[in-house]
């Protein structure tokens, strides 16, 4: 694996991945390398995958029907 080295980081920047990293349970190294990993591309989903997810979503909200009035609404409420 390579290694990289970053220099002059501003510190509001290392405070925020440091936040990050916290909240995620993650050292800062396993922070940048999600982020980084999250930023090119490299976790691609598997379209097969992503049917199956759309499908069990379907499949919830099958019986929740929204009608073009309470969209209306909701959009004139900010909340679309």
């Amino acid at each position: 694996m390579a290694t990289i080295t970053v220099k002059n980081i501003p510190d509001q920047e290392y405070n925020m991945l440091k936040k990050l990293a916290a909240a995620h349970h993650r050292s800062i190294n396993r922070e940048i390398i999600y982020l980084i990993n999250k930023a090119t591309g490299s976790n691609r989903i598997d379209p097969t995958e992503y049917m199956l997810i759309a499908r069990k979503l379907r499949e919830k909200t099958r019986n929740h029907v929204i009608s073009d009035i309470e969209i209306s609404n909701a959009r004139n409420e900010g909340r679309l």
